[in-house]
């Protein structure tokens, strides 16, 4: 399963069945799960663990150094889960020391070609990264986020569950669940519904979410007036309880 032609270190841990195409190279401290895929002229490093089932087409730089010029060697890792497809020309980096030490990349992920993941960065499950899409180190991406071609994060932002970045947008503050974010720098535009409907999200969940929208972003209230509203109505509305504790632990302040 491992072509003669691919370069793989004698310390790594590499499944049975995993197959490995000519010119890849598999650095040290590698561990990669079963039914793993590399395609050819793939370079992976380590510290680096990769999960069952994921697929690693070429020219991609998994677990690299971080691009960080405080770094300065120190045994940071990166953790990527199950089912994951990294496209061509994909680049992971290892996390750094002021960030746990860790890059994190969670489930069935499509992180397409030339997309970018900085050091320290933390992905949940179901995103999708278009084409040229680019994390900042310390940026959080939750579940089901799709951030459209070429759009940015900058560094420390967080972007929460079901938004949608759109195409060329450029995200300076956190981006609170449900919100598709567009413009340089990026603004709130509307609730992602027609995502929400596809993830099983009722009518009437999608009706409060927006109400909820609206509270935040075109009531006129000031930013703890909208959250102390918005707690109020999340005790009988649980879609609102993401909503609510992402406005509350946001550091860099909001999309407005």
């Amino acid at each position: 399963m491992i072509d003669a032609r691919a370069v793989v270190s004698p310390q790594a841990d590499i499944a049975r069945d995993v197959e490995v195409g000519p010119f890849s190279i598999i650095g040290p401290n590698v561990s990669i799960g079963a039914g793993t895929w590399i395609g050819p002229h793939a370079v992976i490093n380590g510290p680096t663990r990769i999960g069952a089932g994921n697929k690693i087409y070429q020219f991609a730089s998994i677990g690299d150094a971080p691009q960080d010029k405080k770094y300065q060697g120190e045994p940071t890792r990166l953790e990527i889960g199950d089912r994951n497809v990294f496209r061509e020309s994909v680049t992971v980096n290892r996390g750094t020391v002021t960030g746990n030490g860790v890059t994190v990349i969670g489930n069935d992920n499509l992180l397409m070609a030339y997309s970018h993941v900085a050091h320290d960065c933390r992905l949940g499950d179901q995103i999708v990264l278009a084409n040229c899409a680019t994390l900042g180190g310390h940026v959080e991406l939750g579940n089901w986020v799709i951030m459209g071609g070429l759009s940015a994060v900058h560094q420390f932002t967080k972007v929460g569950d079901h938004c949608f970045l759109a195409h060329n947008a450029m995200v300076t503050r956190d981006v609170p669940p449900y919100i598709m974010a567009v413009g340089r720098p990026a603004v709130p535009h509307s609730v992602n519904s027609e995502g929400l409907k596809r993830r099983g999200f009722s009518e009437e969940q999608i009706r409060n979410i927006r109400r909820a929208f609206s509270v935040l972003y075109r009531s006129g209230l000031k930013l703890q007036a909208a959250l102390e509203e918005l707690e109020r109505v999340a005790e009988s509305q649980a879609e609102l309880r993401p909503f609510v504790d992402f406005i509350k632990r946001s550091s860099r302040s909001l999309v407005r």
